[in-house]
């Protein structure tokens, strides 16, 4: 697979927003675009433009491989941890609650998710969502065609099987794919926005979620600390009904990008002078 992209953006300027929407941080980070709306708030990776061929032809739900062409967006850079979860819900409901706060929030179903991104959207104004699928995946995959996200060696990039130690492990523990991405490949299965389908014929090629198909069980990429290798492929799909819960499945955020977000970038000279001035304060 070769994904033909626009370039990832040069920097991002990350602005810490909370309730009424005051600026508490700016930073500019030139290798590493990242945007954070408040303390407890995931870090989200902004993803260039691009495109790309999704799926196989390994198995039949991977298939027919076929072209998407993806938007400019946001993405967490981990998965979703305990942490966030309980700033945002006031309760745990992981099974592996005495992993840490720094762990993935498990045992959530689609449904606790969607209440979840409710909340988060009415304190922070954003708009935070699943991610679709095509967009899980064209985050996972780099420019090398490689067999997980980030690496053909799985045990350096995934908390899986034989190297779990039967559980979850704090996120970030393993190491990232190109995009900065972390856990994309196991520690838990990642809730996606789409309804499920047997196959990609008929699949959305613009990137967004497909919404038509079984839209009673909602498709999960990933794998988890419990499955083998084969389950934490970059072009692996998984399916379970939106109620379902299990201490293998969590979830990462995905968000709408505003004007707000990149349009500093078409004058560097004026981003230069903010950041220059939020640092001396």
């Amino acid at each position: 697979m070769k994904i033909n992209s626009m370039g990832r953006l040069a920097a991002l300027l990350s602005l810490c927003f909370w309730g009424a929407g005051v600026l508490a941080q700016t930073a500019v980070s030139a290798a590493d675009p990242v945007i954070k709306d408040c303390d407890v708030c995931p870090e989200m990776v902004v993803i260039s433009e691009g495109s790309f061929t999704m799926g196989s032809n390994e198995y039949s739900d991977e298939s027919p491989p076929h072209g998407v062409t993806i938007k400019s967006f946001a993405i967490g850079r981990t998965e979703v941890t305990q942490r966030q979860w309980k700033a945002v819900m006031g309760s745990n409901p992981s099974h592996f609650n005495q992993c840490g706060d720094d762990c993935p929030v498990d045992s959530v179903a689609w449904d606790d998710v969607q209440a979840f991104i409710e909340k988060l959207n009415a304190r922070t104004t954003k708009s935070y969502r699943l991610p679709s699928e095509a967009e899980w995946e064209y985050a996972c995959r780099t420019e090398e065609d490689q067999a997980y996200c980030g690496s053909d060696d799985l045990d350096s990039v995934a908390v899986y099987g034989r190297m779990s130690g039967e559980r979850t492990m704090p996120v970030a523990a393993k190491q990232a794919n190109a995009r900065g991405l972390y856990d994309m490949s196991g520690n838990v299965w990642e809730w996606t926005q789409d309804c499920w389908n047997k196959t990609y014929s008929g699949a959305p090629t613009d990137g967004s979620a497909w919404t038509a198909g079984d839209c009673a069980q909602r498709v999960l990429r990933g794998g988890s600390w419990n499955y083998i290798p084969i389950d934490a492929r970059a072009t692996n799909r998984s399916r379970h009904g939106t109620a379902f819960r299990f201490n293998g499945i969590g979830f990462r955020l995905a968000r709408m990008l505003e004007p707000a977000d990149t349009a500093w970038l078409t004058n560097p000279a004026r981003a230069n002078a903010i950041v220059t001035a939020r640092q001396a304060e």
